[in-house]
């Protein structure tokens, strides 16, 4: 989807970051657009955390052009910062305070009138199922806890937009559901929502993707239009001596990735290797396999476009 100057929130050309000898961010072109919940697939590495940084305002890029919601940065960071929230992966509030002390004390970094901040407390309290924990200190909350008192933070202000750093690292699978619910409704309000993962089952709910390796943007579009294009098709072998079967497949003609999931091998390929072509390289090996075609998933496109990044140009 190409966003319209007037629907784009978010606008990068040609953003990089050099961190000494390290380039960490490289070229980056990104349109965002206004009330998507746009995903960051990536890596450890793979740039995501910069990126994020430099649309905040928080990192200054060494070339390329910044826009957010029509402000150029970093010339413009501070007329942002009232329209920007930003939640990081480590919780940043302050642990020796109270939750409802943490909010209070946002409230008045965020020069909210008196009344209207008591009001925002405490229906983010109720949103967010933190009402029974509002005198607690937040370093003695759980994961799952600290994530919701965090978010709660970061839109305390009603801001236009939500930047998340892998915001559900640290927290169990129901928090990670519960807490896509919260950003769907965010979304829904009107907030436009970026958000950094390294989880494929999170970035496959995402309205549209970036997939980010080495600092560079591999794919970007909606995870049905990356699947649905995906350059080569997915295969699983059912085999009895899986990692014998996964030697002599590694080396086949057309097959470019082969990984094990269960008893079973799950194969990326090429036109050249067919389920016959397969099943036969198998039992010639002495090897008695079961080939069948597979639906694709996000990992398979992950899979494929960082390969495509890290192979030598021929």
């Amino acid at each position: 989807m190409n966003a319209t100057a007037e629907s784009t929130v978010i606008r990068t050309r040609g953003l990089s970051k050099r961190f000494g000898e390290t380039l960490a961010v490289e070229a980056l072109d990104l349109a965002v657009a206004r009330g998507e919940v746009y995903g960051f697939l990536g890596p450890n590495g793979s740039g995501k955390s910069t990126t994020l940084r430099m649309l905040c305002g928080l990192l200054r890029p060494s070339a390329g052009d910044i826009e957010v919601l029509g402000h150029r940065l970093p010339e413009e960071a501070e007329a942002l910062k009232r329209r920007l929230g930003y939640m990081t992966q480590s919780f940043s509030l302050y642990r020796d305070l109270s939750v409802a002390e943490n909010l209070a004390f946002l409230a008045a970094v965020h020069e909210l009138p008196r009344r209207e901040a008591r009001k925002r407390r405490e229906e983010l309290l109720a949103r967010y199922r933190l009402e029974r924990f509002r005198d607690r200190l937040a370093g003695t909350l759980s994961g799952g806890e600290r994530q919701r008192l965090a978010l709660a933070g970061a839109v305390l202000h009603r801001p236009d937009l939500l930047l998340l750093d892998e915001p559900t690292s640290a927290v169990d699978p129901q928090s990670r559901r519960d807490f896509w619910e919260s950003l769907f409704e965010l979304a829904d309000a009107g907030t436009s929502v970026l958000v950094s993962t390294h989880y494929m089952d999170e970035a496959e709910r995402c309205t549209r993707l970036a997939i980010l390796d080495r600092g560079r943007l591999v794919a970007d579009d909606t995870p049905r239009a990356l699947m649905a294009a995906l350059p080569g098709r997915p295969l699983r072998v059912e085999v009895e001596r899986p990692r014998a079967a996964r030697r002599l497949l590694e080396s086949a003609p057309g097959v470019r990735e082969v990984a094990q999931i269960g008893a079973a091998l799950r194969l990326l390929v090429d036109e050249r290797a067919t389920p016959e072509a397969i099943a036969e390289r198998l039992k010639e090996a002495g090897v008695e396999a079961r080939v069948t075609p597979e639906t694709a998933t996000l990992e398979d496109v992950f899979v494929a476009a960082t390969r495509r990044q890290r192979e030598p140009a021929s």
